[in-house]
């Protein structure tokens, strides 16, 4: 072999050429990236089979043990699944029974179910202009049939209404703006308040009632106004300090995508008359006096003596 001399040098040339080495490739790899790259990927597919079998004998290893604990936990597991089904038995049963109870009170009172409504998809897209600094674009393509007060969702809840159309976009005016002002009802406490909006995450609910004050943590939802029905969620109530609630949408008003228009209609409709109301009567355009004679006209006046302020 080679004496002690020649082993002593290439000790101390093993460091200086390994570092030599390591700048070359670095260079190499600066210079003709495409061929280094390459190369690696090739090393890397020819290596994969043995990175394979060295993981082996430990994914055998873990699926074993996963295996063995399934098989401890068999028998709990089993009487759990049981107890589970003969809830899921019992509640479907009282499902049924709640079903046809409906569906035979419904029949008694002639329900006239509610016509399901139409809806357009949108993608929420940029919006750097407009009268409402808390307000969103959505594309909607064109021949869609958005109109002003639509009500837009998504698959949390209420987002805002709709307040301008164009023909491929329309602009949604969210419930956190300072614009928006909402009706909705308080499920725990029963109350009636305004929603408004104040340009924060969290509006406000103002116009309570002072006697029943919102709860802490109940659900808030549309009391049902012209286009916006009833019973759409929103959020649920906090209270930042004493006699301040506000509202903590459901839906992240910050990062929306896709939102649904939905219209419910505006019926417009007026109430009927009361029963037993009396219909008022208009006097007559040009007042007369008894025996179908008409007041006269004075000279230099425009109008009969007794019409106007007369």
């Amino acid at each position: 072999m080679f004496s002690i001399h020649t082993r002593q040098v290439f000790a101390r040339a093993t460091l200086p050429i390994l570092i030599l080495f390591a700048v070359a490739l670095v260079l190499l790899g600066l210079v003709r990236r495409p061929v280094v790259d390459g190369a690696r990927l090739q090393a890397t597919d020819i290596l994969a089979p043995a990175y394979q079998a060295l993981v082996l004998p430990q994914t055998k290893l873990r699926d074993w043990l996963v295996d063995l604990r399934g098989a401890t936990d068999l028998a709990r597991e089993n009487s759990r699944l049981r107890d589970e089904n003969r809830a899921l038995r019992h509640w479907y049963d009282v499902a049924v029974a709640l079903a046809a109870e409906n569906g035979r009170l419904k029949n008694s009172l002639h329900w006239i179910p509610e016509s399901i409504p139409q809806y357009v998809t949108g993608r929420v897209t940029r919006d750097d202009g407009g009268p409402y600094s808390r307000a969103v674009l959505l594309d909607v393509g064109s021949g869609h049939q958005v109109h002003m007060g639509d009500v837009a969702l998504d698959s949390s809840g209420l987002l805002g209404r709709v307040t301008e159309v164009g023909p491929h976009t329309v602009r949604v005016l969210l419930i956190n703006d300072d614009a928006s002002r909402i009706p909705v009802t308080l499920a725990a406490s029963h109350g009636d308040a305004i929603m408004a909006g104040d340009d924060t995450d969290t509006p406000r609910l103002i116009y309570y009632p002072q006697d029943h004050h919102p709860i802490e943590g109940e659900r808030v939802e549309t009391r049902g106004q012209s286009a916006m029905p009833s019973g759409l969620p929103i959020g649920t109530v906090h209270y930042l300090a004493p006699n301040r609630p506000v509202v903590m949408p459901d839906a992240d008003l910050r990062r929306l995508d896709i939102v649904r228009v939905f219209d419910y209609g505006d019926d417009g409709g007026q109430a009927p008359d009361a029963p037993g109301r009396v219909k008022i009567r208009r006097p007559p355009s040009e007042p007369a006096l008894p025996g179908g004679l008409s007041f006269p006209k004075l000279p230099g006046m425009s109008e009969p003596l007794g019409k106007g302020g007369q």
